[in-house]
């Protein structure tokens, strides 16, 4: 029989079997929020997981003691600070274009060799590494510094500079090789990480009865004590964000990914060139929606910090990320993270223009299987809106350089609750824009809270140690250029 590994409420472990896991929940031994299966015990380092706070892994079962009901918001119910807010305000609560290729006007991450609209990829030079003497394929996303950034086509993020900050670990000091001319003619050096991920361990996310808690899970890759996808150069302090997704010299499992990250669609490696010729390896990785400033957009997750977050994103658990300075730093001095806002108990319903949040992608998002070309459901139901949905902070297009320039992306999750109240009202309906999310928490806490993730109840709004390297890709719509309301006073904005 196969056993789990499940969480007491002292944060110790115990492993079960499945039938006897179910039956510990029933009995309220382990309190339902607190269920993690980890499966292959081996692999995920139960020491590792031990030494954390529950907070810290997240497993954030707060969908047990709330209803997930349906309803839209009507026009008589549209008050300020309300869910519809957005629209009223010029904001596109739609998922922008669908089809085709993505405009390469609308990318921010100029160096994506192209964007898939219609199978959720997007396509990204692939670069060379070794780890502990094996190739590892990585690719290059965001920079500290705004020249490199602009010379590789990735994304500017000033506030990487502060990511080793009280967590050396958080930044992983890579060599460069030094090759000759004979070797190479022209292309980038070979990059030697001291670690990489552990693709082999086999993802499983079950869907509770409501979708979201998980009944199980576990993560499909996992980075090793040393490995962090935020790397500097031996001999330089620029940080970039350069997540390893794929291990070996060829046959990449790109269906149930035991070499490849979870998102990886396809890889494709150059043949040498000819003289005077250059080929270009890549990978198709599906991408994520999401909002910012009203506006859909396009995403792509990587590594997380917690298990669980690690689970629900198709994401690499990388346990140092959780160090990363700091909760609920945001644009405070000494912060690597950015704010995103996500929802626990939004509204579910695949064809629901409301939906948004855990339980929707839970239900609607097809969260427990294998991210793969071949799985035409899954593509069709995320492109039609299937992931979380989440409202991100501040974005490389926003018009202030106050904003534009504290991108970052290792985003801090700022989660909500929907109170009883708002789901009996319908009133629980898809956010697009970061300060009417945070307008909504300061001045209707009647309708949206925070969660304590210990123990899925109410509590104050703001971070909950939740923490993603999702690099932003583009828009699908309009550029985010602004918010679509003003900060109310004493909100969880920070005065300047």
């Amino acid at each position: 029989m196969k056993s789990h590994w499940i969480s007491g409420q002292d944060g110790s472990f115990r492993r079960v079997g499945s039938t006897d896991m179910t039956s510990a929940i029933a009995a309220n031994v382990f309190p339902p929020w607190t269920c993690r299966s980890l499966g292959k015990a081996n692999t995920m380092r139960k020491s590792q997981l031990a030494g954390r706070a529950r907070s810290r892994l997240i497993t954030l079962a707060v969908a047990a003691s709330v209803t997930m009901t349906g309803g839209l918001l009507t026009a008589s119910q549209a008050t300020a600070g309300s869910a519809s807010a957005g629209a009223s305000a010029g904001g596109d609560a739609g998922l922008g274009q669908l089809d085709g290729q993505l405009p390469r006007d609308h990318l921010t991450l100029e160096s994506a060799l192209q964007v898939d609209l219609s199978r959720e990829t997007v396509r990204l030079p692939l670069y060379k590494g070794k780890a502990h003497g094996k190739t590892a394929w990585f690719v290059l996303l965001d920079a500290s510094d705004s020249g490199l950034a602009a010379d590789l086509g990735i994304n500017y993020a000033p506030k990487l500079a502060n990511l080793a900050i009280g967590c050396h670990s958080c930044v992983q000091t890579v060599k460069l090789e030094s090759p000759t001319p004979q070797q190479n003619r022209f292309g980038q050096a070979v990059v030697d990480f001291q670690d990489a991920p552990d693709f082999s361990p086999t993802r499983m996310a079950v869907p509770g009865p409501t979708g979201f808690p998980l009944t199980s899970f576990q993560p499909g890759a996992v980075g090793g004590p040393h490995y962090s996808p935020f790397i500097k150069i031996a001999g330089s302090e620029v940080v970039y964000s350069a997540p390893i997704v794929a291990t070996g010299d060829g046959m990449f499992d790109v269906d149930h990914h035991t070499n490849t990250a979870d998102r990886v669609l396809g890889v494709h490696i150059a043949p040498p060139a000819p003289p005077g010729k250059y080929y270009e390896s890549w990978v198709d990785m599906l991408f994520i929606k999401g909002f910012d400033a009203g506006q859909p957009i396009i995403y792509l997750s990587t590594d997380a910090g917690q298990p669980l977050t690690a689970v629900l994103e198709r994401a690499t658990y990388a346990p140092a990320l959780d160090r990363a300075a700091y909760n609920g730093g945001d644009d405070f001095l000494g912060s690597a993270r950015e704010r995103l806002f996500g929802f626990i108990n939004g509204q579910t319903g695949r064809n629901n223009p409301q939906a948004q949040g855990f339980g929707h992608l839970a239900t609607d998002g097809l969260i427990g299987r294998d991210a793969s070309a071949h799985d035409i459901l899954l593509i069709q139901a995320l492109r039609n809106g299937g992931d979380l949905l989440n409202v991100f902070g501040d974005f490389p297009t926003l018009t202030d350089a106050r904003h534009s320039k504290a991108y970052s992306p290792l985003w801090d999750a700022q989660l909500g609750l929907w109170t009883p109240k708002a789901v009996e009202q319908g009133l629980n309906t898809r956010q697009i824009d970061e300060n009417q999310v945070f307008n909504l928490a300061a001045s209707r806490p009647d309708l949206l809270t925070g969660v304590d993730p210990a123990t899925g109840k109410p509590a104050p709004y703001g971070s909950v140690g939740v923490n993603i390297n999702c690099a932003v890709i583009g828009f699908t719509a309009k550029a985010p250029t602004a918010n679509l309301a003003q900060p109310l006073p004493d909100s969880q904005f920070p005065p300047r």
